[in-house]
């Protein structure tokens, strides 16, 4: 198994593959990790996933580690967003550079990601049609509704948005563009697996789990390539049996 740290244009990333298949063309994974943490913190979902043929890429996000500007939690958390849509639009410039580097076997891409990296992850399937499919862990679609719940919850402790109104509405209408619960057709029936624990008082477990009920009534392809995996007792941290379900959806659904 091969770990290495490499840049990817301005985007550093760990890039993870079986050492006797580095140079081969293959199904890749995309995993994009949470708030505050760093690409490395992902390594057992890298591991795990590279022992079944896939290359996987964890990108640092934006003001983290390496990439970090030494912003305190409440300053990084004012730039949430804008940490979620550089790593959106950063999802794309990986796509181009795989297949520039003839590394990605036909297409076979999927993207996953926990706490933000679920958010960015959701909000990747809304904007590109060519993610094949997805693992989303204790990520929400809603981008909208929780934007607008991180602006009260920031008043309600006192503080003053530093953003005029005119930018406030600026935002919500970008987010707007990725927010699968205004657009969910354009998760065009893609196998997508969820995650989520009861207890979660980070991502709340209801919103995610009302919209992809409502996605499923609607959602055409076999049963099991839309799944949602309860945890009755977990907050905000995934299960050894919740990770260990998302590598073998995300690989099922590329090696198929």
């Amino acid at each position: 198994m091969n770990i290495r740290e490499e840049k990817w244009g301005t985007i550093p990333l760990l890039h993870i593959v079986d050492e006797q298949q580095e140079s081969s063309e293959m199904p890749v994974v995309i995993f994009f990790h949470g708030f505050t943490s760093a690409k490395e913190h992902n390594l057992h979902y890298a591991f795990n996933l590279a022992k079944k043929g896939i290359r996987v890429l964890l990108p640092e996000a934006h003001l983290h580690g390496v990439r970090s500007e030494s912003l305190d939690e409440v300053q990084l958390s004012l730039r949430f967003w804008e940490i979620v849509l550089t790593s959106i639009e950063e999802a794309g410039v990986l796509h181009q550079h795989l297949k520039e580097k003839g590394l990605l076997e036909s297409d076979r891409i999927a993207f996953s990601g926990t706490s933000m990296g679920g958010i960015t992850t959701l909000g990747c399937l809304a904007a590109y049609p060519w993610i094949q499919n997805a693992a989303v862990m204790m990520g929400t679609p809603g981008f909208v509704k929780l934007a607008k719940g991180q602006m009260k919850q920031f008043e309600n402790k006192g503080f003053k948005l530093p953003m005029k109104d005119e930018d406030v509405h600026k935002l919500l209408n970008t987010l707007d563009m990725f927010d699968l619960t205004r657009h969910p057709e354009c998760l065009n029936n893609r196998p997508v697996f969820f995650w989520h624990g009861m207890n979660d008082t980070m991502v709340p477990f209801e919103p995610t789990h009302h919209f992809y009920n409502a996605v499923k009534e609607d959602y055409v392809g076999h049963p099991d390539d839309f799944e949602f995996m309860v945890d009755e007792h977990a907050g905000h941290a995934v299960s050894r049996p919740g990770m260990l379900r998302a590598v073998d959806f995300l690989a099922h659904h590329l090696n198929g």
